[in-house]
Parts: structure tokens; C-alpha cells; sequence
């Protein structure tokens, strides 16, 4: 008999995981069934600001597979369909036809909930005004470039300073708005350090953007026509013709939640190593909906990165496919950039350390991308937190100009191996003036930390 998988959120790990079960078992074998509520499959949502901002030209590049394609490969498609209901002792989902209104219950051997994260929308007055906008989907991208191509005024204000508030800040400013960012922290970027963060609000402050800190928004101000028309944060008013939500999202797990499948502390779904649900052998989840291992940490965290949600469509395809494969945890690595100011950070703020009952020391070194006399010599900020005592390293953050975000990889794989501030000084890294200082950044940072851990005992 065939069986049935049944998944629900048609981008990364939905697609992925359908992808690779069909590698592993053929039509005649596994029945794949995929509910999708937007337009699109298969997209890169991180590529949403450069967009909206011209650096990415048309929608359809950001489209890794289009839902045709998929269906090429025996894979049942079904977009504007939102699932509405999970009924576990059934086995089965409710999918509501956004166009017509219509209701089916379609059953299940294998449920895959890949449901993502929605944006978060604080209850303000003036939220759902025209002109504001969350992004998200390449629904949402699409929404906003329309707004953004027939609005007169050219002022915006960006609430949120995290990764999509300031790539949305730079999208607007190269589409000729005078932008505002507003946000609550004391410096922009509150996955890094605020001593790291500030370096990030000189960068956008150096695009002409105002920044504007340590101010919550109370209020979006609408004119005659219900159009949105200002922020109010702090007891200010920001004049804006539109307004873009950068405030962070949260696991879209409300169905899950009402389903009682097993949620964590954030608020995502809980799973084994196979991304097997908890306590449910036929219901798997990945991607944006889940919590995962930090591995430095120990902790359980949410982060929404399409990097792992694609690893997590892979395991699950795999598991579900016949084959077998897990997935280990993270160890918190992003990059971003704004113009031309890279921005990465990977493992463990100060604050995360603290948290976690760890003790710590923090190094920061102010060095080159390349050797100092070679043309376009760069620079960047390193700041290394590593273990009082025994020196493990628990976190890195870079904050420089070309050359500078890549680097964090060489410190993401160091945490993976739980290794040492010392051991990383032997690393054998790559070095020729174009490329690299004699001393690697990274490496320098490491020889401050060692100092700074033999300081501390």
C-alpha cells in the first residue's frame, strides 16, 4: 500500500524534505502531499531586502524550485492552501482553499510541520494601517515594493534595529527614502555586544539613516485617509509614508500549540536528533517552528536561519525516506552586512554566558583584512569571549569592512570542536598579503584571549 506524507509550509524545509524523501522512495511507493498558503515554493527569503532594495533584480531569482517542478517530480503541490487543523488521533489535517473558501480533511502516514516563524506585530494603535508591512514571504516582499513604487512621500521608518530591520534600513535608503530606524535596545543589532553593536549604528548613522535608540513605539499615527502617516516611540513623532516591521519573528506553532504537540521555552516545537517530534513516532518538524541544541551553551534557542532549515528538510526527507541521519545542534553563526560593513557573530554573547552559569573573559583586537601595506587594507573589530579557567572558547563577533564576515567561520567550526583559545592560535590558516595579515584577526584575538584567560586564572 502507498503511503502518504503530508507536509505543511511549502519553503525550505517543507521542500527539502519532500525532495529528499522522493530520492528515496518513488511515487508508486510514497504519495507526497505539500500545503503551501503563499504563491511560492522554494524561495530564499533572506534575499527579500536586496530585493526590495535593487540589488537582486526580479522575484524569480530568489525562486530556488518553482511549484511546477516539484510537481514534475510526483510531488503534490497545493499553494493558497492554508492547514487550519491538526487532528493527531486521525492523523489527519484540515486545509482551507484561501480562493474558494472551501474545506478538506486530507490523512496522513507521515506529517512534516514546517510552518516557519511568523513576523512579530505588536498590538499598536494604527498596526494593519496601509503602509506598514512586516516581510516575510515574497508575498510580503512584493506587497511592499507596490507600496513603495506608489508612495509620494519618501520618508520611512524601520522599527526593529535586529538583521532584517537594518538590511530593510539600507534596502530604503538606496531606494531613496530618508529612513529612521527606531528600537528599544541601547545599540542596534542585539545579537551582538553593545560595545559591538555601537560600530553598527556608526554604519547606518554614516548611510544618513537616524538612529534612534532605547525607545519603545506606542503608536502608529494615521491621516484622513487611514494611511499611515507617523510613528510615536518615546513621546516623539517620526513622520513616515511607510513603515516596515523589523522586530524579530516568533515559531508559527499555534496549530502544534492547539494539536498538543510538545513546545519549548521559545515558544518552537520540540524534537529528537531525527527531528521526530517529541513523543509522536510519525509527526517530524524543522526549520524556523523548532528550538535546537546549543551546542556551547547546552540550552535549548530559536533560530531562524535558512541555513538549518534546509538541513532539516534533508534529515527529515532522509528518516522518512528509509535512510537515517540527525541533527547534532548549532552553534549560533550569522553574517550580515550593511553596505559595505560586514557584521557576523557565532556562539555566545556576554549575557548568553551569564545565563548559561558560565564565567568568562572577553579580548578585543582592532586589526587589518589584509597585510597593512597591501592596497585595500580593511579594517575590522574582533571581540573573543572564551571560559575562565579553561580557556574554551564560547563566542565570537567581527564587525568590519570586506573580508571581515567570512572569518567567523574559521571560529564556528573552532566551537564545534570545542576547542581551546590556545589550540585556535596553531590553527593553520591561509596567508598571503592579498588575504590576510601575517596574523589572522581571529588568530590575534585568540592570543589576547589567552592572555586575558592566564590574567583570570
Amino acid at each position: 500500500m502507498t503511503d502518504r506524507l503530508v507536509i505543511v509550509g511549502g519553503d525550505a524545509t517543507g521542500m527539502s524534505a519532500a525532495a529528499q524523501a522522493r530520492r528515496y522512495r518513488d511515487a508508486d511507493d510514497l504519495e507526497i502531499v505539500v500545503f503551501e498558503r503563499g504563491h511560492h515554493t522554494s524561495y530564499s527569503a533572506c534575499g527579500i531586502p536586496y530585493w526590495v532594495g535593487g540589488q537582486v533584480e526580479h522575484r524569480d531569482d530568489l525562486i530556488a524550485r518553482t511549484p511546477e517542478e516539484h510537481r514534475a517530480r510526483g510531488i503534490d503541490v497545493r499553494l493558497r492552501t492554508e492547514v487550519v487543523e491538526f487532528d493527531i488521533a486521525g492523523r489527519r489535517v484540515r486545509g482551507h482553499d484561501l480562493a474558494t473558501g472551501a474545506e478538506t480533511w486530507t490523512g496522513y502516514d507521515a506529517l512534516v510541520v514546517a510552518t516557519g516563524a511568523r513576523p512579530i506585530r505588536p498590538e499598536l494603535p494604527g498596526i494593519d494601517a496601509p503602509g506598514v508591512h512586516g516581510v516575510q514571504t515574497l508575498d510580503d516582499g512584493e506587497a511592499l515594493i507596490a507600496t513603495l513604487s506608489a508612495t509620494t512621500g519618501r520618508r520611512a521608518v524601520v522599527v526593529g534595529a535586529g538583521y532584517i530591520g537594518v538590511e530593510m534600513a539600507e534596502a530604503l535608503i538606496r531606494r531613496g527614502f530618508e529612513v529612521t530606524v527606531v528600537h528599544r535596545g541601547a545599540e542596534p543589532m542585539s545579537t551582538l555586544d553593545p560595545d559591538m553593536g555601537s560600530l553598527v549604528r556608526g554604519a547606518l548613522r554614516g548611510l544618513g539613516v537616524t538612529v534612534v535608540g532605547d525607545s519603545e513605539v506606542g503608536e502608529i499615527r494615521t491621516g484622513p485617509d487611514g494611511r499611515v502617516r507617523g510613528v510615536v516611540a518615546g513621546g516623539t513623532v517620526y513622520p513616515a509614508d511607510v513603515v516596515v516591521l523589523g522586530i524579530g519573528v516568533v515559531p508559527e506553532t499555534g496549530l502544534a500549540a492547539a494539536a498538543g504537540l510538545p513546545l519549548g521555552g521559545h515558544g518552537g516545537l520540540l524534537t529528537d536528533s531525527a527531528l521526530r517530534v517529541r513523543g509522536h513516532d510519525d509527526i517530524w518538524s524543522g526549520g524556523d517552528c523548532v528550538e535546537v541544541l546549543d551546542l556551547v551553551s547546552g540550552m535549548r534557542r530559536h533560530i531562524p536561519l535558512g541555513t538549518h532549515a534546509n538541513k532539516h528538510g534533508q534529515i527529515i526527507g532522509a528518516n522518512i525516506g528509509g535512510g537515517y541521519a540527525t541533527f547534532p545542534g548549532v552553534v549560533g553563526t550569522a553574517v550580515s552586512k550593511v553596505c559595505d560593513l560586514e557584521v557576523a557573530r557565532t556562539g555566545l554573547r556576554e549575557k548568553d554566558a551569564r545565563a548559561a552559569g558560565l564565567q568568562y573573559v572577553t579580548a578585543t583586537i582592532e586589526s587589518t583584512s589584509r597585510a597593512g601595506y597591501y592596497p585595500e587594507a580593511a579594517p575590522m573589530t574582533v571581540k573573543m569571549i572564551a571560559e575562565r579557567g579553561t580557556g574554551r572558547l564560547l563566542g565570537v563577533q567581527i564587525v568590519g569592512r570586506e573580508g571581515a564576515g567570512k572569518r567567523v567561520d574559521i571560529a564556528a567550526v573552532a566551537l564545534t570542536a570545542r576547542m581551546t583559545v590556545t589550540q585556535m592560535i596553531a590553527l593553520d590558516l591561509g596567508y598571503a598579503p592579498p588575504f590576510s595579515p601575517v596574523w589572522d584577526p581571529v588568530l590575534v584575538a585568540a592570543r589576547k584571549t589567552v592572555r586575558a584567560v592566564e590574567e583570570r586564572g
